[in-house]
C-alpha cells in the first residue's frame, strides 16, 4: 500500500469520526424527521418588482395578497385596476395568501402592466 493510499484511508477514519450517526436527527419511516417538526416561519419577505422598482413586504403567510398589491400600488402611484400581479408566471388573484401559492421566503411577485389584445 503506497504512502498516499494509508494518507487516504486515515483521512476518511477522520471523516468518519467527525461525522457520526448520533449528529443527524433520526428519521421517522417516511423519511420526516423524528420529534417535534420545527413550526413554519409566520412571516415571509416578499419582493415585488415591476420594470423600474423593487419593493420589500414582510407578509404574514394567512394575508390576503390584496393588502400587499394595494400598497404597492399607492406606493407607486398605480391603480390596482391596471397592473396584473404575477407569482412563478401565474396571475395572482387578491384573495391569494401565500400559503395558497405555497410562496416561501424571498419569493418575488412581477408586476406588469395591463395590456389588452394580442
Amino acid at each position: 500500500m503506497s504512502v498516499r493510499t494509508q494518507q487516504y484511508i486515515t483521512y476518511l477514519s477522520h471523516i468518519a469520526k467527525a461525522s457520526s450517526p448520533s449528529q443527524y436527527p433520526k428519521m421517522a419511516e417516511e423519511g420526516v424527521p423524528g420529534g417535534d417538526a420545527p413550526t413554519p416561519v409566520e412571516h415571509l419577505n416578499i419582493k415585488v418588482t415591476d420594470n423600474n422598482n423593487e419593493v420589500f413586504f414582510k407578509i404574514k403567510r394567512s394575508t390576503q395578497l390584496k393588502k400587499l398589491m394595494d400598497a404597492f400600488c399607492e406606493r407607486q402611484g398605480k391603480q390596482l385596476s391596471t397592473v396584473r400581479f404575477l407569482f412563478d408566471g401565474t396571475r395572482v388573484r387578491p384573495e391569494d395568501t401565500p400559503d395558497t401559492l405555497e410562496m416561501a421566503d424571498g419569493d418575488t411577485l412581477e408586476v406588469h402592466q395591463e395590456q389588452i389584445g394580442g
